[in-house]
């Protein structure tokens, strides 16, 4: 029933009509944002619920770009579409519950953006057929892995800021709308932890499910994963151990994410817009 209704538009008014739900949603988030002390006043309600609008719609997009008949195709600009609809997806489902809705300001405008970029560009990259259920298991838990800690990232970003302001004492302002250092410290770790669970799924899944996870088309990315793989292992275990907080996690998190980014879409990007191997 609501494929029928989409299928009626373009494309590219469908990814619009998606960017400006996320944008509106971002834009009441930044307005709540702003009132500091008063935030409050403001329900973030709305926000989430234009929120909620824009992921239906870019889940339709998501499914059009990336299902094709004999499984799933996955290049660039599709994969990016895919990833950012699942990070507002578990953003969303999370500000439900925990104090994360702000992250949104950016997170949403981003996922609009990339839903543009996969109606726009060509239906690329090579068709992954889930034969096997420990394909499929690899997959889902590659793609929820750099989610989560996708959204891990943007929390050490807004940890920074928080950081900052409170070292400068400049608590005021959008400060206070946001929870204390210590309860957003919490959060960021929660995160890692359970992204780093599924990047470890990930991996081992790879390894005994695909044939050769250090064939050359591969070797980058799985380097680079193994490498972000420990940064978030050390990063664990000096929290754990040392008690590491503040700057030094805001810069582990984000040096983290940083190479995992590299490991997927800077692989991708070589291949398919430098060398053209699609």
């Amino acid at each position: 029933m609501i494929a029928s209704v989409f299928d009626a538009f373009p494309m590219t008014f469908i990814a619009v009509v998606a960017c400006l739900f996320y944008a509106a949603a971002a834009v009441l988030l930044g307005r709540r944002l702003l009132r500091g002390a008063n935030a409050a006043v403001l329900s973030r309600h709305l926000p989430l619920a234009l929120a909620a609008a824009g992921l239906l719609v870019h889940g339709y997009l998501v499914l059009t770009t990336t299902m094709a008949g004999e499984g799933l195709r996955l290049g660039l600009f599709n994969a990016g579409s895919l990833v950012a609809w699942v990070v507002a997806l578990l953003l969303s489902i999370a500000a439900w519950r925990m104090p994360v809705e702000n992250l949104g300001i950016a997170i949403f405008p981003v996922a609009g953006l990339l839903a543009l970029a996969g109606a726009l560009a060509p239906v690329s990259g090579t068709v992954i057929s889930g034969e096997t259920r420990g394909l499929d298991l690899h997959i889902l838990s590659s793609i929820l892995a750099y989610s989560l800690l996708t959204i891990a990232a943007f929390q050490a970003i807004l940890l920074a800021v928080q950081d900052r302001h409170l070292h400068n004492r400049q608590p005021g302002g959008i400060i206070r709308a946001l929870p204390p250092l210590q309860t957003m410290e919490r959060l960021l770790f929660r995160m890692i932890a359970v992204g780093f669970i599924l990047l470890s799924i990930s991996l081992l899944s790879g390894l005994v499910f695909l044939d050769d996870i250090f064939a050359q088309h591969l070797i980058h990315k799985t380097v680079l994963s193994i490498a972000a793989w420990s940064v978030f292992a050390l990063l664990l275990w000096g929290r754990w151990r040392l008690g590491w907080r503040g700057r030094i996690a805001i810069r582990w998190t984000i040096a983290g994410f940083a190479v995992l980014m590299l490991a997927y879409f800077g692989s991708k990007f070589v291949l398919e817009l430098v060398l053209q191997r699609i």
